[in-house]
């Protein structure tokens, strides 16, 4: 069932003092994060492979294997932790559900890459020294820069064990967090590991200095942008909670104030990392997306309860603390190439979408799903935007595939019948992943170009 909401005829003029600015021509800003950040991954790979060619040999063949693979997972480490530095200039370009989906791909590499790097170290000594396998590897963790190895390798395991999507999705975020953090106790134990074992670049005063230097820029990074910048940041807004309003039985919005809010680099669209310390446990953290646009005066979270962190939103009390990371997210207008908009929701998934329906210009229509109009979160919030910005709102409801002909609203027939222009609009996507799998697929079987589509997935939170 789908109801229309808007007047048709202003849905071709912003009726707002504050629109979306349309990116000037160029390399799209995506495309342009993207080229730099393979770029500059591929000319280190080249300096290390070369590196090694000329300083990696080992004491026999199988260990200039094994130094091989230990150098590359070295370099495979310094990736996954750009990737998840939180670097402002990549998280607003490439957005961080794509960053962080590259980090865990790339975690697996990096777990095989150490695997046998590890197998390669126990075979070469036990093959020069003639020992069996099980001997060489006792003999070697009664070696401490080998045992930290061995320690590294362990916590890897039980890291990469929680990350499988099997035990991902029946683990609490909070819980599989606290276990994720156990890899920066496998980042130590390999960091001594390497200044203790690694050869390859002994001999060359420069090559060391390089390596060094490329391990003290991406742990600066991380430090800089995932332990200074949010404390700094929370010590000056002084992040308040200033009103908790229940939008239904499960669903609650909470209105957060501070200091100078106006200064915070904040987007409609973008989500931040929450804490509410006092209410719950310092490491129980949620991302969750900002479901108004900032205004310079108070931020809002919008959540469904999904779990403990979440659930407990509503008993927040006025006055109590609130520690944010972020804002994070390339779910905003920076990437805007047309003037008009189609903004796609599902279920909790709104929030960033009403929060852009805000800051929206030209021709806006906005598709929202849910299961039933009772389930519409912020549904009277959307009806007042669309009204005033003269965008059309509709509202499709029913369970997908049910009825005669098949209620299938993402269908290409049927997105095309209610947005003929949509070749011509800025597509933004949000809402669980089936659903935005589904749309993305069926937009890009219209026809609209894949730098007009911005999908936020928010699987995780």
């Amino acid at each position: 069932m789908s109801r229309v909401y808007g007047d048709p005829a202003r849905a071709r003029q912003s009726l707002a003092a504050t629109t979306a600015p349309v990116a000037p021509r160029g390399i799209p800003p995506m495309t342009l994060a993207r080229v730099v950040l393979w770029a500059v991954v591929l000319v280190n790979l080249l300096i290390v492979e070369a590196l090694f060619f000329t300083h990696g040999g080992g004491k026999n063949w199988v260990l200039t294997i094994a130094k091989f693979f230990g150098l590359h997972a070295a370099l495979i480490m310094m990736f996954q932790l750009t990737l998840v530095a939180r670097i402002p200039w990549l998280d607003r370009r490439i957005g961080m559900d794509r960053l962080t989906a590259w980090h865990r791909l790339v975690g697996f590499g990096l777990f095989w890459t150490v695997m046998l790097h590890a197998v390669f170290v126990i075979a070469g000594y036990a093959t020069l020294y003639d020992m069996g396998f099980g001997e060489t590897f006792f003999s070697l963790a009664g070696v401490l820069a080998s045992l930290l190895g061995i320690i590294a390798a362990g916590i890897m395991i039980v890291v990469v064990g929680v990350s499988i999507r099997y035990a991902r999705r029946r683990l609490p975020y909070e819980t599989w967090h606290a276990v994720h953090v156990l890899i920066y106790l496998a980042l130590l134990a390999g960091l001594f590991h390497q200044m203790m074992e690694m050869t390859t670049f002994a001999s060359s005063a420069l090559a060391n200095a390089y390596w060094w230097l490329l391990w003290t820029l991406v742990l600066g990074a991380l430090i800089v942008n995932r332990v200074a910048v949010p404390l700094w940041r929370n010590a000056y807004h002084r992040f308040r909670v200033a009103a908790v309003v229940p939008e239904a039985d499960n669903v609650t919005s909470v209105y957060v104030t501070g200091r100078h809010l106006d200064r915070l680099p904040a987007r409609a669209g973008q989500f931040c990392v929450w804490r509410f310390p006092g209410h719950n446990r310092w490491w129980q953290a949620n991302p969750f997306s900002l479901s108004a646009a900032p205004d310079g005066r108070t931020l809002r979270l919008t959540a469904k309860a999904a779990g403990k962190t979440s659930a407990g939103l509503r008993h927040l009390k006025v006055g109590n603390r609130v520690f944010i990371e972020g804002p994070y997210g390339a779910f905003t207008n920076l990437h805007r190439k047309r003037e008009n908009t189609l903004l796609i929701a599902g279920g909790v998934g709104v929030t960033p979408i009403r929060a852009l329906l805000e800051e929206s210009g030209g021709s806006t229509v906005v598709l929202y799903r849910a299961a039933k109009e009772t389930d519409a979160v912020l549904l009277g919030e959307l009806h007042g935007l669309a009204a005033a910005r003269g965008a059309q709102l509709h509202l499709l409801t029913g369970r997908t595939g049910s009825g005669s002909p098949p209620n299938r609203p993402f269908d290409p027939e049927n997105l095309l019948a209610r947005v003929p222009d949509i070749t011509e609009r800025e597509v933004f996507v949000c809402g669980p992943p089936a659903m935005t799998t589904a749309v993305v697929d069926a937009v890009r079987a219209i026809g609209v170009p894949s730098a007009q589509i911005h999908a936020e997935r928010f699987g995780l939170g």
